[in-house]
């Protein structure tokens, strides 16, 4: 048991826009990753380029179906039910309808989203052939379509959402019945397999958007791999079972990087005059940046550059976008005569995911909102919440939080160490966060909305950070688990809480406690 169980990178413990790794090759580690250029001709940026979203990320394909039915006049009897889509000419005009706001919807999306046509389905065979899609989204537009048809379209092993109207458009006769006859089957308790109410959306494709984005961010999430130097690990007594919960529940293809070898390659890299020359080429671009002020030995930049390179080419050989160092301090220190601080940071602001601490915990919930927001996530520390503020903290911050600018960094040492270079990120002040605290078994997440406030300079990890809490600061302080936290640029708490909800993973939104029950 090592004598500090706090933070930094020291006891534990994407590839999204990381288009550049496959241009890593020549040598024995490649050159392309230590320039920060991704195509010829490119210009430079500090901290490496802007890169598009690789093909490397999973698109999520939905399959839009309208159910309607049409009904005959009868004497003297009820003979229609509710809904306005009558005649044919209505169906068409439907139809068009749904067309163009599923084109708004594609436009806006920002992430890869294929629609499918749009099918027709006016009986219980035609649903079930409709649900033979390979889609991984159903979105029914439940129309006047029987009960039957609409069961037929939903499979539990996919995800399913049911969009009805009241003001968009032609009223819906499932906008009346969507709960008593849907879910709830003619009873009181929930009874449909794969639909839940948070399922079931009425009029605003704004809100169709936001949970196609949780459940892309899901599709991205499980099955994901991951390299580990020095194996994955899990903060504390309660971490221990962290790895198992990951590989088990989150399906994460944990790739085991002994530190052995990581010294093989870093004392081959050191050896290849052309990747130093290069090392220290980007290092003097990168410091170049009226954004960085250095208050390191230089030489521990140069070396931080060499070692991205080294991690950059261990995620190549596996085809993995993320990466996480165990043992950070005590080991990795002497082997690249710098910290792990500085490329990590590098590497998230290139696109990719990177982790200190190799503490599995937290790190699906990196992942998780990483491929939700479309930007980089800051690994951290949190403190006692107090006066409804909170300071995070740790040396491996990213600076292109937002996925576009790059925020002012001050380049120190590792705190704990005073050694090596480690970034402290001066993040925006005013920008709105989403703050996201996973418990030690996976089984509640907590996760609440905050604005930076200030950007200290404490006896602390050298990334600091004061943020309100919006929410009941005395309830966090009761609720808080697990340790490390995750937090991102933006407010994506509703997609979060969305997409637990489809793992099984309890959610506690302190921000709008009622809108997302635990």
């Amino acid at each position: 048991m090592q004598s500090h169980d706090g933070c930094c990178c020291c006891n534990h413990h994407g590839m999204a826009r990381r288009t550049f790794l496959a241009t890593v090759g020549g040598s024995a580690l490649g050159t392309a990753a230590l320039t920060g250029c991704a195509t010829a001709g490119k210009a430079k940026e500090p901290g490496g380029p802007r890169l598009e979203p690789a093909a490397s990320t999973k698109e999520l394909v939905v399959q839009p179906a309208l159910s309607y039915r049409f009904h005959k006049r009868a004497n003297a009897t009820s003979w229609r039910p509710w809904g306005g889509l009558a005649t044919e000419q209505d169906v068409e005009q439907e139809l068009a309808r749904i067309d163009g706001e599923l084109g708004q919807i594609a436009k806006k999306a920002g992430f890869r989203l294929k629609v499918l046509p749009v099918a027709r389905v006016t009986s219980r065979a035609e649903g079930e052939n409709v649900c033979k899609s390979p889609a991984d989204v159903m979105l029914i537009y439940a129309a006047t379509g029987d009960g039957g048809d609409i069961e037929a379209m939903i499979s539990p092993e996919r995800h399913n959402l049911m969009f009805v109207r009241h003001r968009s458009g032609p009223v819906y006769l499932w906008y009346e019945i969507a709960s008593p006859r849907m879910l709830r089957k003619t009873v009181d308790e929930f009874g449909q397999p794969g639909l839940t109410l948070r399922d079931v959306v009425v009029d605003s494709h704004d809100e169709v958007l936001w949970r196609l984005r949780a459940l892309y961010g899901l599709k991205n999430t499980v099955g994901s791999k991951i390299v580990a130097i020095g194996d994955a690990g899990g903060w504390g007594a309660g971490g221990r079972q962290a790895p198992q919960i990951a590989r088990e529940k989150w399906k994460l293809d944990i790739i085991d990087a002994p530190y052995e070898d990581l010294g093989k390659r870093i004392a081959s890299a050191r050896g290849d005059k052309a990747l130093v020359r290069n090392a220290e080429a980007a290092a003097e671009e990168y410091l170049k940046d009226s954004g960085v002020t250095l208050k390191t030995d230089k030489g521990f930049v140069v070396r931080a550059f060499l070692l991205r390179a080294v991690f950059e080419a261990l995620m190549q050989e596996h085809g993995a976008y993320a990466l996480t160092v165990n043992n950070c301090m005590s080991t990795i220190m002497p082997m690249s005569e710098t910290t792990a601080c500085l490329p990590l940071s590098l590497i998230n602001d290139s696109g990719a995911l990177a982790f200190c601490e190799s503490d599995f915990v937290v790190i699906p919930s990196g992942i998780l909102l990483h491929h939700i927001s479309g930007t980089p996530v800051f690994l951290n520390d949190p403190t006692y919440p107090h006066d409804g503020v909170i300071t995070i903290a740790h040396c491996t911050a990213p600076r292109r939080m937002d996925g576009k600018r790059l925020e002012k960094a001050t380049i120190l040492t590792h705190f704990e160490s005073d050694y090596g270079a480690a970034p402290k990120v001066d993040m925006q002040i005013g920008q709105v966060v989403t703050n996201i605290d996973p418990d030690f078994a996976c089984k509640r997440w907590l996760g609440f909305r905050g604005k930076v406030e200030a950007n200290p300079f404490m006896a602390v990890c050298r990334s600091q950070v004061d943020i309100s809490i919006e929410g009941d600061c005395d309830t966090l302080a009761q609720e808080m688990c697990g340790f490390h936290w995750m937090t991102g640029y933006g407010d994506y708490l509703k997609e979060v809480g969305y997409a637990l909800g489809k793992m099984d993973i309890g959610w506690l939104n302190l921000s709008n406690p009622r809108a997302t029950p635990a």
